[in-house]
């Protein structure tokens, strides 16, 4: 995704088995890479898992410049 992506949203390199499409490819974002699996990050369950990414993603955004 060029230009990122909104929280929340599934990144579009992710299968229908929620795996990346582009894992070891050398245009893998390097955002991406520097991820490691945690109990802090992947909880119990994906619900955990997507709540903690989606609050990553919220408080890494870029400003809007309003």
């Amino acid at each position: 995704m060029p230009n990122g992506k909104p929280a929340g949203v599934a990144c579009i390199q992710l299968d229908e088995n929620m795996r990346c499409r582009i894992f070891f490819d050398p245009r893998r974002p390097a955002c991406c890479g520097g991820l490691q699996p945690s109990t802090e990050m992947c909880g119990q369950n994906k619900q955990q898992a997507i709540q903690w990414l989606t609050e990553l993603e919220l408080a890494t955004r870029p400003a809007t410049g309003n």
